[in-house]
């Protein structure tokens, strides 16, 4: 009877082995299906119809390739790990990476130095997230979804160097941040028409986007995006741009939507080249607690560096507008290359309205802002939403003047709103259709001072333009009525 016992104990052994075993690639060149695995490895990869299951921990050769052609679901068992040292492509309409139970996670993918990543059309989820060591790694148009820490606690998507491509995914509700860096790694990636939701469930204090230095001479691409918190989580912020061991930061974050964290946009330490524009930057204020946070942006360093270049961006109820902290600068407008063209709302606390507080030594210049949105502006009533040395003589003035939102000419009338000209931005003159039998042409600055008045004659349809580079309101008028355009003269 025992020796029974024990023959039917070996046996189970036995069993158990063959069908759970991890397996890697015999690093001879060839490129590996899944089923080629299944075929190889019979314990690691189990197969029905489109449904594979993966039994054991898969690492792909330096020398070989995995390949995902075809529609499928790769269901992990816990614990388990795929390890890619080769060149790993998922290229199909629908591939799913799943557990094969999702209270018991699997532990995620590693992909080592110098390994070939690039994933289309994938879903992964209820994994430990994609640790990210190599510069060659792209990911498009997938969704990435309810993972947890894995072979990644920083980030779901945890990168370390190099020009990484995360394009066109919507990576929401995991347990980390969407995208990260280590804050001594050198990472310019190219981030762009994301939609990144209610990322960090785990509630630390970082936000959805969360990267550390940049290569020298690239930059980080952060554009298009759109970043939407869970306003149930009070420590998670928008992005974050980092350099606390030095390095550089060189960074564009434009074209994005970042609503509902804790704060917007933050860069802490010096920067080489930082440009932020045309963001729309709303209600990040999910903690509530101006000593700790809600700024739309805030810039802080200890070492000043370049200014940061804030144009064309949109603040509505953050609870500051912009903070800049200790030695950090920055550039909202002036009369050379920057446009200002910032719009600003409702951002306050306290009872207050703080569309910029200035807590540094330095004169920030910030011309051609409205600062606040949907009034006709006195300098009084812009004086009143900006914090700076007028408030504290031991802090640097904001030189808001002139400023937009304090002039009414843009009145467009009697139906003659599908008139424009072009180019625009003009760099010589203005084209037009004078459908409307315009014979009058006006050009204002920004304060509503006239600059030039011009008749036109019958049949003229161009108009030369010789101004210094800025922001305009050109004024076409006839007996009937009159439309102005807003003109950026490059």
């Amino acid at each position: 009877m025992k020796k029974t016992t024990l023959s039917i104990l070996i046996l189970f052994f036995v069993f158990a082995a063959l069908h759970a075993q991890d397996y890697t690639t015999p690093n001879t060149g060839l490129t590996w299906t899944l089923d080629d695995i299944a075929t190889a490895s019979p314990g690691t990869v189990t197969v029905s119809g489109t449904d594979y299951s993966l039994l054991g921990n898969l690492i792909i050769s330096e020398n070989d390739t995995l390949l995902v052609d075809s529609d499928l679901t790769l269901a992990i068992d816990a614990g388990l790990r795929i390890t890619i040292f080769g060149t790993f492509t998922v290229d199909s309409d629908a591939v799913t990476f799943t557990a094969i139970d999702e209270t018991a996670p699997y532990d995620g993918f590693r992909f080592e130095e110098f390994s070939v990543i690039d994933i289309k059309n994938a879903t992964i989820e209820f994994g430990g997230g994609l640790r990210v060591l190599t510069e060659t790694f792209s990911i498009d148009n997938c969704t990435i979804t309810n993972n947890v820490s894995g072979t990644t606690s920083s980030a779901v998507i945890q990168l370390s160097r190099g020009m990484p491509q995360i394009t066109n995914n919507t990576i929401s509700f995991n347990e980390n941040p969407a995208i990260g860096s280590a804050a001594n790694s050198q990472v310019s990636g190219y981030i762009f028409n994301n939609i990144i939701e209610g990322n960090n469930q785990g509630n630390s204090n970082r936000p959805q986007i969360n990267m550390g230095t940049t290569m020298a001479n690239e930059n980080l691409e952060i554009i298009q995006n759109t970043i939407i918190g869970d306003r149930s989580l009070d420590m998670v912020g928008g992005i974050a741009i980092a350099n606390f061991v030095g390095g550089s930061i060189n960074v564009s974050i434009e074209d994005n939507t970042v609503k509902d964290n804790r704060y917007g946009i933050t860069i802490i330490g010096p920067s080489d080249y930082a440009l932020i524009r045309n963001n729309v930057i709303e209600d990040n204020d999910s903690q509530g607690d101006p000593q700790l946070g809600g700024s739309g942006i805030s810039l802080s360093t200890s070492t000043m560096g370049n200014p940061v270049v804030v144009t064309g961006n949109e603040f509505r109820r953050n609870l500051w507008g912009i903070t800049v902290i200790t030695e950090a600068t920055i550039n909202l407008g002036d009369d050379d290359e920057n446009l200002g063209e910032n719009i600003f709302s409702e951002n306050g606390n306290g009872g207050g309205i703080y569309a910029i507080y200035n807590n540094t030594p330095h004169t920030i210049l910030a011309k051609h802002n409205c600062w606040i949105e949907g009034q006709e502006s006195t300098a009084e009533d812009v004086e009143d939403v900006i914090f700076h040395s007028v408030d504290d003589p031991s802090l640097g003035e904001v030189v808001f003047e002139p400023f937009l939102c304090g002039i009414t000419i843009g009145v467009e009338e009697n139906n003659l709103t599908d008139f424009g000209f072009y180019p625009n931005p003009v760099k010589n003159e203005i084209n037009f259709n004078n459908i409307h039998s315009f014979e009058k042409v006006e050009i204002y600055g920004i304060q509503g001072n006239l600059i030039s008045s011009e008749v036109i004659s019958e049949g003229v349809q161009a108009l030369p333009v010789t101004l210094p580079s800025g922001l305009y309101f050109v004024n076409f008028s006839n007996n009937g009525g009159s439309i102005t355009k807003k003109m950026i003269v490059e």
